[in-house]
This record gives structure tokens, C-alpha cells and sequence, in this order.
């Protein structure tokens, strides 16, 4: 839909919340705000009446002091069930998903979420368990956990795992945390102020290193994408407290350099810190821990399936080696009786061990403390440990083998219409930019990914990473099938067809989504979050439900862990 104006109520029925303004002219309102649709009195909920017992116990408890009662009831919107359930029905349909559209989002990894982890994640026993359980009732979660932490342990190389943080970044923050605990209990904790990032890693990094009082140094590729051995090695010094590069990189390129990498920040006496958000790529044959590094981060969403985004809990585990592992957070799940070999192997077999017992140790005087309430998200753990065992060892090995190849696949097949700054084998994504459609036809990478969506799929991420110019991030996973690339190779070569016959039409996409091209930059700015309430008595009881950015059906993406 153009940014014509238009009127008030979407003839087609589709329905969609937007109102916005693009050079002056109104947009659609495709679907109307919840609170539009209140009206007095109607309730998608009723709770049933008080017991008299229930009241009179209730009699009994304390008041909740009168500076924190509200003065008037909160303006909540006021439908029915099934009006409700129709409108954020409508309102999902309107974006692109994993379950509904090709979504080759870079660097942020939007694969498919298989249904068996959801039904694993949904069993009563493991649903219906609470963190504040006694441990004598928790045995089989805290199996789970354990088991979970082994595995992540034997993927990775690294002798200690923790479960606890609740994202990638977190996961980050908590190794930097550790890095800075080393550091000091060796004394040197007010001598080593630097972390290296290469110029490749994920934006997450130096915003972690700085979140933690360090400051950080970029050290620059080479010409081949890699980390520059030369920059590295004179960055590096007494005053380095660690190394914080992603491999493979943002550039989907695995650096085979990484030994000589490993042994230059070891000599410098500083941590060797891997970004495992890509670890997807190379399941099954690198595993870091043995290569030498002291601290990884587990993106479960990226590669063991777990849902992602949306702000919702997540799961961000680390591995360390053996001289960062006083430093992990407590507690730290652990079997007290029973033998690993046997308990593991029944597990394998589908059998619990009669006998064993699990708990969780707090005891850990040099820990860096608590970085998540209880143990972490549990039902993040039950999704990916229900996906590792799904897959098992050799499907491991295929989920990495399938993700390369597909990478591959669209690189041999589009390196022809758009520029490959590093023309070298990839891994779990590749990075294309479009500086020649942009150099010779004034089209942009912003145009490119807008055009995209006219197709039906999602945009790859774009102008990321920094230090490659128009840059377009394509992740396929390894979940898509040939038929699927096959049709995104077809759209990338006609857009890439109309940028040389017919620029300007590029510059009007979307024209086929619910809304235009929507002011971004104004959305991120200057961002509407509150609803106006009319001076009457409607009795529409809406609270500030936050209006749908500007920037939903934006083809860009900021890449995040």
C-alpha cells in the first residue's frame, strides 16, 4: 500500500494496527487500536465471587498502605474474549515469521522452532515445576539441568558450563564478569583495563567489555576478513584483560588463524573470549574449549532451537575453562549420588537411575555470584535439551553440514548480481553488499531489503556488519529447503534486474505490504507510546498499550546476539 491517504477503515477486512505519516500524507488504518474496539462493561474475563471463608481470611491480612493504592481504576480496554483473540490474531498475521515466511535474517539467526520441543517444554511435570520447589521434589529438573550442561559441555570442549544467564548478551556479560574476577584474584584486575574486539565481531561485544569498566579496542580485519595477526599482537600487553572475537565472524568466516590467535593472547596473560553465537556452524568440528579458549557464551535460539526475541525469556549459557570455573555463578546444578556414566547412559536409553541424587551448590567462595534469579530460564533448557537429544550426535554434525551448505549455495548462485566483499567459503551465512546496484543505479541496500518484502520474505539484515559497505547479511539455516532458496535466488535476481531497469520502483517498496514505507528514522526518535484519551464518558478503559512502532514492517534489523 502506497502512502496515499486513505481512509479510515481497511475495505479488504484484513484488518491492522498502524497510523502513521510519511512526508506529510496519512496511512491506513488497516487494523484499529484495542482500546478503539472497548466498550463499557464487556469483559473477556469474570472472575468468580469470594467464598465467605476466602473473605474472612482475607479480612485478616494486612492492607495495602493507602500511598500505593491508585486513586482511580487503571484504563484497561474493556472486550470480549473472542473480540480480543480476533484482533492480536490479526494483528500476528501482519508480520513475517519463521512459521509463515523464508526468514534469512543474518547474525540473528531466526530458524525454525521444532513443535516437539514445545511439547517437551509443555510436559505437567516440567510445566508446573517452580524454581522455589524443594529439591527433593525437583529431582527431574534439576537431572534435566545437569544433563543439559553436560551435553552443552561435550559440544563445546569446555570442562564447566553455567545455565543461568537469560540471553546471549548476558551470557557475555557474564564471561567479562568472570574475566574481571580472574584478573583480580591474580592481582591484576587494576593493571588489565583493555578488550579486544576485532572489527568483525558482534555489536554486542564492546558494549559488554564497556558494560563491565573495561575499554575497548578494535583491531582490524585483513584482507581476507580475518583478524590481522600484525594488529592483534601489537594491541596486546599487560594491560590486556582479554580477547573477544566471534567465530565464526559476522562476515560468516571461520578464522584459520585461530590457533596462532589463541597462543598470542595466552602469552599475554589475558582471556581468550569466544562468541558462540555462530556455534551452529560448526557443531560437530571445532570444539573451543579444546582449541584453547577459556570462556564461551551459548546462543541456545541460534543453534539449538529455542524461540527467540520478542523480549521473552531466553537462555545465554557459558562454558569456561578450568581457570575461570570458581569464577561461574552459583548455584551450579551437580550430582551428589550416583555414578555420571550410568546416568547418563539411562538417560540416553529413555530410563531414569533409581538411587541418584542431584542438587544445587551454592558452596562457590569465589563465585561471581547470582546473574539470574533461581537457575535460569528451565523451559529454554527442556527446548534445547529436547533438541539436542532429537538430533543426536550425527544430526548435530547434518544441522552444521546443511547450514554451511545452504550458505554456499546462495553465494555460488548470487555472487554474480551482487558484490562479495570476502569471496571465501562461508559458514552459517553469507555477506553480500550492494554497492554496485547502489554505484551504478542509485539504489540502496535499504531499497533492496524493501523490495524483498514485496516478495512475501523477510529482509536479510543490512548495513551490518560496519566494515562492509551496503552490506546484506543472508543466513538461510539449515532448516530451508533447496526449493525455498531456489525461489529467494529468483527474487534477489529479478530485484537486482529491476535496479538497472527500473530504479525509482525499487525506491516505492513495499507496495504490496499492510502499510508502505513508513519514517523510520522518525519512528526510532520520536517514538508515539501513548493512546489520547477523548473527553467523554465511553467508558473505554484502555491503558497505554504502546501503539505499533513505525518501524514494524522495516526492513532492516539491528543484529543482536
Amino acid at each position: 500500500m502506497s502512502a496515499a491517504k486513505a481512509p479510515e477503515r481497511d475495505a479488504s477486512g484484513r484488518g491492522a494496527a498502524f497510523a502513521s505519516a510519511v512526508a506529510g500524507e496519512d496511512l491506513a488504518i488497516v487494523e484499529p487500536l484495542i482500546f478503539d474496539r472497548s466498550r463499557p462493561e464487556r469483559r473477556a474475563v469474570r472472575f468468580p465471587r469470594a467464598s465467605e471463608e476466602a473473605r474472612r481470611v482475607g479480612a485478616g491480612q494486612p492492607e495495602i498502605p493507602a500511598a500505593l493504592r491508585r486513586e482511580t481504576p487503571p484504563r484497561l480496554p474493556e472486550v470480549g474474549e473472542l473480540e480480543l483473540l480476533r484482533h492480536f490474531n490479526r494483528l500476528a498475521h501482519l508480520n513475517m515469521a519463521i512459521d509463515l515466511n523464508f526468514y534469512p535474517l543474518g547474525s540473528c539467526t531466526m530458524k525454525y522452532n521444532p513443535k516437539v520441543n514445545e511439547w517437551a517444554a509443555r510436559l505437567p511435570g516440567l510445566a508446573e515445576s517452580h524454581p522455589l520447589d524443594p529439591e527433593e521434589l525437583s529431582q527431574g529438573s534439576l537431572e534435566i539441568m545437569w544433563l543439559l550442561a553436560e551435553l552443552l559441555g561435550d559440544i563445546s570442549g569446555f570442562p564447566a558450563i553455567s545455565l543461568q544467564p537469560a540471553a546471549g548478551a548476558h551470557g557475555e556479560l557474564t564471561g567479562m564478569l568472570m574475566t574481571r574476577a580472574f584478573h583480580r584474584a591474580n592481582g591484576e584486575g587494576e593493571q588489565r583495563t583493555k578488550v579486544l574486539v576485532p572489527d568483525s565481531a558482534h555489536g554486542t561485544n564492546p558494549a559488554t567489555a564497556t558494560m563491565v569498566g573495561y575499554e575497548t579496542v578494535t583491531i582490524r580485519s585483513n584482507e581476507r576478513g580475518g583478524i590481522d595477526l600484525g594488529a592483534l599482537r601489537g594491541a596486546l600487553g599487560p594491560d590486556v584483560a582479554a580477547l573477544m572475537i566471534t567465530n565464526p565472524s559476522t562476515l560468516g568466516i571461520f578464522e584459520d588463524q585461530i590457533d596462532q590467535v589463541i597462543a598470542a593472547v595466552k602469552d599475554a596473560g589475558a582471556i581468550a573470549y569466544m562468541d558462540g553465537a555462530n556455534l551452529n556452524a560448526i557443531l560437530g568440528r571445532f570444539r573451543p574449549g579444546e582449541a584453547g579458549f577459556d570462556v564461551m557464551h551459548f546462543n541456545l535460539h541460534k543453534t539449538f532451537s529455542t524461540p527467540h526475541g520478542g523480549g521473552g525469556p531466553g537462555a545465554g549459557p557459558v562454558g569456561v575453562s578450568e581457570r575461570l570455573e570458581p569464577y561461574l555463578p552459583a548455584p551450579i546444578p551437580v550430582l551428589v549420588e550416583g555414578d555420571p556414566g550410568e546416568v547418563r547412559a539411562n538417560a540416553w536409553r529413555g530410563r531414569s537411575t533409581p538411587g541418584v541424587r542431584f542438587a544445587l551448590d551454592a558452596d562457590r567462595p569465589h563465585s561471581i555470584g547470582k546473574v539470574r534469579s533461581h537457575h535460569g530460564n528451565f523451559g529454554m533448557f527442556v527446548r534445547a535439551y529436547t533438541y539436542i537429544r532429537s538430533n543426536g550426535d550425527a544430526g548435530l554434525r547434518g544441522i552444521s553440514e546443511d547450514a554451511v551448505l545452504a550458505a554456499n549455495y546462495l553465494r555460488i548462485r548470487l555472487h554474480d548480481v551482487y558484490d562479495l566483499p570476502y569471496d571465501r567459503l562461508s559458514k552459517h551465512e553469507v555477506v553480500f553488499s550492494g554497492r554496485r546496484q547502489k554505484r551504478e543505479h542509485g539504489v540502496t541496500t535499504l531499497d533492496i531489503a524493501k523490495a524483498i518484502l514485496d516478495h512475501g520474505i523477510h529482509p536479510p539484515t543490512i548495513y551490518f556488519p560496519l566494515i562492509v559497505e551496503e552490506a546484506l547479511m543472508v543466513e538461510p539455516t539449515e532448516t530451508e529447503t533447496l526449493e525455498t532458496l531456489d525461489h529467494f535466488v529468483g527474487v534477489m535476481r529479478d530485484i537486482a534486474e529491476q535496479a538497472a531497469s527500473d530504479p525509482e520502483s525499487l525506491k516505492r517498496a513495499p507496495v504490496t505490504t499492510p502499510v508502505g514505507r513508513l519514517d523510520e528514522a522518525g519512528a526510532a526518535r520520536r517514538p508515539d507510546l501513548r493512546h489520547s484519551f477523548a473527553n467523554d464518558d465511553s467508558g473505554a478503559r484502555a491503558g497505554a498499550e504502546a501503539a505499533v512502532a513505525a518501524s514494524a514492517r522495516s526492513g532492516s534489523r539491528t543484529p543482536t546476539t
